[in-house]
């Protein structure tokens, strides 16, 4: 055998092994999930796409929101509030799903409008969203809701079938009955609100109001009279309550609060918060 031959042998057998290599890769399949696969805090189960749809219309998402969907999955409440002209943005721990994300918004021509991290959905910085979607579980969204809380008031939270214990939903919307919807057809919106508990001092005497979630309690000081408070609640920074059978509406900012009330005619109120709520 000749020295010529002898090197032509290894020569040989590299280019069949990198091009064996090189085939390989090009026919691996793509990666496809699968209903109920592990994660790192859920198992994945897609929501119905006309669920999302309901839950994109129920959020009211406009081409003003930034979206974050937490434990995105194959990207399709993200593509969808895309759609919509919203900066959306999947976060997602499994970086097979991320891509397979990627790939699904690039065949909806969303590619750079729905985007998506790797990342972990308890180490995200949350502040910027304005509309927060999920499908998690009810644990997992107990131990977010605390920071889901500090966000803007106002932001809105939609989570497919899982509730927030006693956070009582400000709305909800259902797809029972609709094609291609199942399982898991229910959606609760939470508007987040803003903190109103306190002491406010105004013309018409002292507030002391006490807060649970969006719900208001407490007693108007007037006149040598605690009226006590109906009908409060609150809608991101919007307030409203009755006192003495006059209805007051109104905005809160920081510790500044004004509005009007109903009591033969429109006059206008406002109060300042002395004393914040204790710890």
């Amino acid at each position: 055998m000749s020295p010529l031959h002898l090197l032509r042998q290894p020569i040989l057998t590299l280019c069949l092994i990198l091009f064996a290599g090189a085939a390989c890769a090009q026919t691996a399949p793509a990666f496809t999930p699968s209903v109920g696969q592990e994660g790192k805090d859920v198992v994945w189960v897609p929501t119905p796409q006309a669920l999302v749809d309901k839950m994109i219309a129920l959020a009211r998402v406009t081409a003003s929101d930034i979206l974050i969907d937490l434990g995105s999955g194959d990207g399709r409440t993200v593509i969808t509030a895309a759609k919509r002209g919203a900066r959306a943005t999947g976060i997602e721990y499994n970086p097979d799903m991320v891509e397979l994300s990627k790939r699904n918004a690039e065949q909806a021509g969303m590619t750079g409008k729905a985007n998506f991290m790797k990342a972990d959905l308890f180490e995200t910085d949350l502040a910027q969203a304005t509309v927060i979607t999920m499908f998690l579980l009810p644990d997992i969204n107990l131990k977010l809701r605390p920071k889901l809380l500090e966000l803007k008031p106002g932001t809105r939270i939609v989570s497919n079938t899982f509730t927030m214990g006693e956070w009582v939903s400000d709305d909800s919307v259902t797809a029972d009955g609709t094609e291609g919807c199942s399982f898991y057809c229910k959606a609760y919106l939470w508007i987040v609100p803003v903190k109103a508990e306190g002491i406010w001092k105004m013309a018409q005497g002292e507030l002391d109001l006490k807060q649970s979630f969006q719900m208001l309690a407490g007693t108007l000081k007037s006149g040598g009279k605690a009226l006590t408070l109906a009908n409060g609640r609150i809608r991101g920074d919007q307030i409203v309550f009755t006192a003495g059978g006059i209805e007051y509406s109104g905005k809160v900012d920081g510790n500044q609060m004004s509005g009007t009330t109903k009591a033969g005619g429109a006059n206008t109120w406002s109060a300042t918060r002395s004393a914040a709520p204790a710890k």
